[in-house]
């Protein structure tokens, strides 16, 4: 399946928006002390993060033994559950993944093979986005932008 990022993001944002989450997912368990690598894998390692707001955190980690990406965003503090998603996205081969729906812990994890190439990552957590886009490029420089609505 070929996903493209602007429709990636805007169905993830419309299923938030309209609640159909909840229908789409089954909550995750509370996980207190939960790490990336505990969602991804203990092979993934953290290479970058991005906050989401003061709710949580989103982490890009990869895996060098098989060249994939994973994110996952996680909350700050588990609970009742709530609107999450976590996405990655390769603008080069046009390949990515996500995860949304109503999370008590965490949202993810998302795999898309990455070797090499730039990658579009992001989440949310309730009304509070962050998407960050040409990174881990070497030497461009990654842009972010982190939204409420």
């Amino acid at each position: 399946m070929r996903f493209h990022r602007p429709a990636l993001i805007s169905t993830a944002m419309a299923a938030l928006a309209l609640g159909t989450a909840t229908a789409l997912a089954a909550p995750a368990s509370a996980a207190p002390n939960t790490t990336p690598q505990k969602v991804c894998g203990s092979a993934y390692k953290t290479v970058n993060s991005a906050a989401v707001g003061s709710l949580g955190t989103v982490y890009l980690t990869y895996n060098a033994s098989n060249g994939k990406n994973c994110v996952a965003t996680i909350r700050n503090n588990p609970g009742t559950a709530v609107d999450m998603s976590t996405w990655l996205y390769v603008p080069d081969t046009d390949q990515g993944a996500n995860d949304f729906g109503q999370y008590t812990s965490y949202a993810g994890p998302a795999y898309v093979y990455g070797k090499g190439h730039c990658i579009d990552w992001g989440g949310s957590i309730s009304n509070v986005t962050v998407q960050v886009t040409g990174s881990n490029c070497a030497a461009l420089k990654e842009h972010r932008v982190t939204s409420t609505h």
